[in-house]
């Protein structure tokens, strides 16, 4: 069988045309709808589901709100709550001022230069200690300034390396005076105040220990005897005519 194609070629282009724009147009008309589709999901979401969230959180917050005004002293248990927050931060800044006792344990002299503490003041804002006591005499006072004044505290410092320093300066001695204790016997009253080394109480320093070191004398005839009856040898002068 023979086909003859008896359309003219400007009858064919005008054939392709019209198929081509029917495509065209056929693709406008579904993109169209799928646009105006997703536009009514966005519209829905919008007016419909967001307005239905709003109202549930309003209702939480309303309902959050009602709970809250009805617990008693509201105010005071948020200061506390606030307050505990701020617990453990605290906890680790403050002093460890009991360590104080330690000092004390190694720094009061026994028998017969013991000396007995009433009253004792760590005042961290301007690191001194301030303490009254009794002791039997002036010599069992001036032992106790003296081992005062030999107190060091050793430790190690954040790269393990052990240092050593000075624990009291500015020591001062107060109010001295005789008195009777409960038993009737005389004593020796006393004040005395001193800087103290921040290291013996600072939290970041671990396990400081107290030593005394009285520049290599620790005889009981150096800690006993004044320091006031010892001076300079007088300089020579010329003879008197």
């Amino acid at each position: 069988m023979i086909e003859i194609n008896l359309i003219p070629d400007v009858k064919q282009e005008l054939i392709r045309a019209r198929r081509v724009r029917s495509a065209v147009v056929s693709g406008a008309i579904i993109t169209t709808i799928i646009t105006l589709a997703v536009v009514a999901v966005l519209a829905i979401y919008v007016y419909a589901v967001q307005s239905v969230r709003n109202v549930v959180a309003d209702d939480a917050i309303k309902k959050g709100s009602t709970q809250l005004a009805s617990v008693e002293d509201l105010s005071k248990v948020l200061t506390i709550q606030n307050q505990l927050t701020k617990m453990s931060a605290f906890n680790d800044d403050k002093n460890i001022n009991s360590r104080v006792f330690d000092f004390l344990s190694a720094v009061i002299p026994p028998a017969p230069n013991e000396v007995q503490v009433s009253t004792l003041k760590v005042d961290a804002e301007t690191d001194t200690i301030t303490l009254e006591g009794q002791t039997p005499t002036y010599p069992s006072l001036e032992t106790f300034k003296k081992t005062i004044d030999a107190a060091h505290v050793r430790y190690n410092d954040a790269d393990g390396k052990q240092q050593q320093i000075v624990f009291a300066s500015d020591l001062s001695l107060t109010n001295i005076s005789f008195g009777e204790d409960a038993t009737g016997k005389k004593v020796l009253r006393f004040t005395v105040s001193f800087t103290y080394a921040e290291e013996l109480f600072s939290p970041s320093v671990a396990n400081p220990v107290i030593v005394l070191i009285n520049g290599g004398n620790v005889t009981d005839s150096y800690v006993g005897i004044p320091k006031s009856i010892f001076t300079d040898r007088a300089a020579d002068t010329e003879e008197m005519q």
